[in-house]
C-alpha cells in the first residue's frame, strides 16, 4: 500500500474529525442551549480538549499529514535536499504530536464524563450534584440538576461525542506511526510513478528486452546518415586545434 497516499487520507480524514471536535467543544459553552455566566459552566468545558486536543493540534498534525500525499521522488514538500525517508520521519513526528492532542481531549472527556455537569442544585448553589459518574446509572438521579433543562444529557452527549472523536484520532495517528516506520525502512511505493521524469520501476529501456523497445526515432538510422555522421566526426577530429603534438 503507497504510504504516502495513505498519509493523505488519514489527514483528511483528521481535519474532518477535528472540526467536529471544535463544534462540540463550542456547544458545550451553551449548555441546555443557554447562554450562562462562565462561573456556571462546567470546569472541564474551560480545558478546552475539542478545540485545542482534538482541534488545532490535531490539525496542524493533519496538515502535514495531508502534505505527505503530495510528496514525490524529487524530495518532500518540492525541496530537493530531503527525501522520502526524511519525509516518512517527520510524518511520524507530527503523528506522535497528534496522539498527545487526541490524548488530551480523551483525557479531558473522560473526566468530565465522570464528573459530570455542572448546574443549579437543590440548595441554589452551583455545583457538581453527582459523584464517580453514579449518574450514568441510576437516570433518576438528574433531577438533582434544577438549571439548565436537559444540560446531563447536553454534556453527556456531547462529551461522548469528544470522547469518540479522540479515541478514532489516536488509532488514526498510531496507524500513521506504524506507516510512516515502515516507509522509513522499507521505502515508500510507487506513488512517485511519472513524477520528476522518473518511473516507479527502470522501465524497459533500461532492461534486458531494451533493443528491442528503443523508440522508432532512435532505431530508423540509415546506414547513409551513420557514415556522414562517421566522416564529420573524423572531420572535426582532424581540423581540431587541440591535436595531441605527436599526431601530424
Amino acid at each position: 500500500m503507497c504510504v504516502a497516499f495513505c498519509g493523505r487520507c488519514l489527514g483528511v480524514i483528521l481535519n474532518l474529525f477535528s472540526i467536529v471536535a471544535c463544534l462540540a467543544n463550542v456547544l458545550l459553552f451553551f449548555p441546555g442551549g443557554k447562554q450562562l455566566q462562565y462561573h456556571q459552566i462546567s470546569d472541564e468545558v474551560w480545558l478546552f480538549g475539542g478545540i485545542v486536543g482534538s482541534g488545532i493540534v490535531m490539525l496542524f498534525s493533519a496538515k502535514m499529514l495531508s502534505d505527505l500525499g503530495y510528496e514525490d521522488c524529487c524530495g518532500c514538500c518540492g525541496n530537493e535536499s530531503c527525501g522520502k525517508r526524511f519525509a516518512m520521519c517527520s510524518s511520524i513526528i507530527f503523528a506522535v504530536i497528534g496522539l498527545l492532542g487526541s490524548g488530551y481531549s480523551f483525557l479531558v472527556s473522560v473526566i468530565a464524563i465522570k464528573n459530570g455537569p455542572k448546574c443549579l442544585m437543590d440548595n441554589h448553589v452551583w455545583g457538581y450534584p453527582f459523584h464517580n459518574g453514579d449518574y450514568l446509572e441510576n437516570k433518576s438521579l438528574w433531577k438533582k440538576c434544577l438549571e439548565p433543562e436537559d444540560v446531563v444529557p447536553w454534556n453527556l452527549i456531547l462529551f461522548c461525542i469528544l470522547l469518540v472523536i479522540a479515541v478514532v484520532q489516536m488509532l488514526v495517528c498510531i496507524v500513521q506511526v506504524v506507516k510512516g516506520l515502515l516507509g522509513v525502512l522499507f521505502g515508500d511505493c510507487r506513488c512517485c510513478s511519472g513524477r520528476c521524469g522518473v518511473s516507479g520501476d527502470l522501465g524497459p529501456y533500461f532492461s534486458g528486452a531494451a533493443g528491442r523497445d528503443w523508440p522508432p526515432a532512435l532505431t530508423e538510422d540509415t546506414g547513409e546518415g551513420a557514415a556522414t555522421e562517421s566522416g564529420a566526426g573524423r572531420r572535426g577530429s582532424a581540423d581540431s586545434p587541440f591535436r595531441h603534438p605527436g599526431k601530424q
